[in-house]
């Protein structure tokens, strides 16, 4: 199944809501990071996350989520635009556990004490940035409890990772549902009950469609599809940005990398790797000499 987003609006009911394959996503993401399985399942929630906060976005806003808990997973960040390009990773990407791995060991590897911070992007002079202290090490529970809380939207948030009991991905998937104004309480208690029965991977490596999970849990209740929206690992470095990068050092910094034969630049992001050798360098301490003597 490729990977997408499919979004609905229950507008007499005042709910609006998403459910995300992402199997694609994640594997993709664990293959550039090149991430054992326990590490890849956690890398999978923190994906799938990303791309059910995207999209909720505008055209040209971006959101990141970061997660710093107290687990042996370290950092898990990842972040989204709103046209479904999904990029992160996790700290320890060499995470062992024992298999099968399920959503519990998923948690114990986040960890349940720390905090969940999530910076938007929306366009404006400067970004909107909000934090709330995990609840658990489930992900989803912390992120319906963020929406709730800094953005004051009753919502629901299933994120679920199936993998083998080799410990290879299987599936990945997630769903998203929230209130508008003046919503039918007694369609959005069905909706969270219903939701909360759900474990996306499960149910998408059972053969289950976005479609035939939204239909399951919005039973009886008219809504209509607003957009079906692929999703994708894409991660917007480039070499002219880690130019730049290099470029912010001093001349001593730059020379210390010539004499060590050049530099070789990984990002964190995507595990993309840029190399730059002496005359690359040689380049830049030119370039900076002719910026200093112009000034």
């Amino acid at each position: 199944m490729t990977d997408y987003i499919l979004r609905i609006l229950a507008k007499d009911a005042g709910i609006r809501a998403m459910v995300a394959v992402t199997t694609d996503l994640v594997d993709e993401g664990a293959r550039r990071h090149h991430t054992e399985p326990l590490s890849t399942a956690v890398l999978g929630h923190g994906l799938t996350a990303a791309a059910l906060l995207g999209a909720l976005l505008k055209v040209e806003q971006r959101v990141a989520l970061r997660v710093e808990g107290d687990g042996p997973i370290g950092r898990v960040l990842a972040e989204s635009d709103a046209y479904g390009k999904v990029r992160g990773y996790v700290e320890n990407r060499a995470l062992e556990g024992p298999l099968p791995i399920t959503r519990e060991r998923v948690a114990e590897a986040i960890g349940d004490q720390g905090a969940l911070l999530v910076v938007k992007d929306l366009r404006l002079k400067s970004l909107y940035e909000s934090a709330v202290p995990l609840r658990s090490g489930h992900l989803d529970d912390n992120l319906t409890h963020y929406l709730l809380e800094s953005e004051q939207i009753p919502s629901i948030v299933r994120i679920g990772v199936q993998m083998s009991e080799l410990g290879e991905l299987v599936t990945a998937g997630g769903l998203l549902a929230q209130v508008m104004p003046d919503y039918d309480e007694r369609a959005w208690a069905q909706v969270q009950k219903r939701a909360q029965q759900i474990d996306p991977g499960y149910e998408l490596a059972e053969g289950a469609t976005p479609e035939a999970l939204l239909a399951d849990i919005f039973d009886g209740i008219s809504y209509d599809i607003l957009e079906k929206r692929d999703v994708r690992f894409r991660c917007i470095c480039s070499r002219e940005q880690i130019s730049k990068v290099l470029m912010g050092l001093d001349i001593k910094e730059l020379r210390d990398l010539i004499d060590e034969g050049g530099a070789e630049v990984t990002c964190q992001y995507c595990g993309q790797v840029y190399q730059f050798d002496v005359e690359d360098l040689l380049a830049m301490i030119e370039q900076k000499a002719r910026d200093s003597s112009s000034t």
